[in-house]
């Protein structure tokens, strides 16, 4: 993997802060570390970082009020670390927008695995927006202009209000896919199939429930994307 990830881990256990930095740190991926969120803030409007390491407990406010923010404005993974192991906790962070949730304590195996497999994903992304694998050419659609909304699939930017929403991935599909076929419900599995092509063996279908309320937050269109209960869901 030629492409360096930096990674900012906000963690106000100094000494944690320091070993989980030293298990991260390789040629590949350059690993900051922060104890506050005002300092992580302003960390992140002055670097690109691929994936943050969040505490939930810090000293100046909560790990899932920034979890928000973050998911707000920018593009990053993030992977929640707590030592609340409460089923609701672990669902709440999820929904927030959390891509992974760990548990202390934790091996430091376990963490190096669960950030090595979120870089694995954005580095296939990458790829894939490279190569352009995204098949925009055989779209029925190019650009799309819905009551207060602009989506330009071409160039991948899209507007609410004038306001640019960052998308990921699998949000770009998804969100191509529900407008594309506006008024028609689309079955679960049949956007199972179309968002996730990466030859994956098996797809969590909470993975799709998590990617839809993302999208529909982040676009605030419950007025549009509409969960069709028992089938799928459709773009009203």
């Amino acid at each position: 993997m030629d492409t360096i990830f930096e990674i900012l881990i906000v963690e106000d256990d100094n000494t944690l802060a320091a070993g989980l930095r030293r298990a991260l740190m390789s040629q590949e991926l350059k690993v900051e570390c922060c104890g506050l969120i005002s300092l992580a803030r302003a960390m992140m409007k002055n670097g690109k970082y691929a994936l943050v390491i969040l505490d939930v407990n810090l000293p100046d406010g909560d790990g899932f009020d920034f979890l928000a923010e973050i998911k707000q404005h920018y593009n990053t993974r993030v992977i929640m670390l707590t030592a609340n192991d409460l089923e609701m906790d672990i669902v709440a962070g999820l929904e927030a927008g959390a891509d992974d949730y760990i548990t202390k304590p934790f091996s430091l195996a376990v963490l190096r695995a669960r950030v090595n497999t979120q870089l694995r994903s954005l580095h296939k992304e990458m790829d894939t927006e490279s190569n352009g694998k995204i098949d925009i050419e055989n779209r029925e659609i190019t650009t799309v202009l819905i009551d207060e909304y602009v989506f330009d699939f071409v160039k991948m930017q899209f507007f609410y209000k004038d306001t640019p929403i960052e998308l990921s991935k699998t949000e770009q599909k998804l969100l191509w896919c529900l407008v594309n076929n506006k008024g028609i419900t689309l079955s679960r599995s049949f956007l199972i199939d179309y968002v996730w092509t990466d030859g994956a063996a098996y797809v969590d279908e909470n993975a799709l429930s998590v990617s839809v309320k993302r999208l529909r937050d982040k676009l605030s269109a419950q007025q549009h994307i509409k969960t069709v209960y028992g089938v799928g869901y459709v773009w009203k």
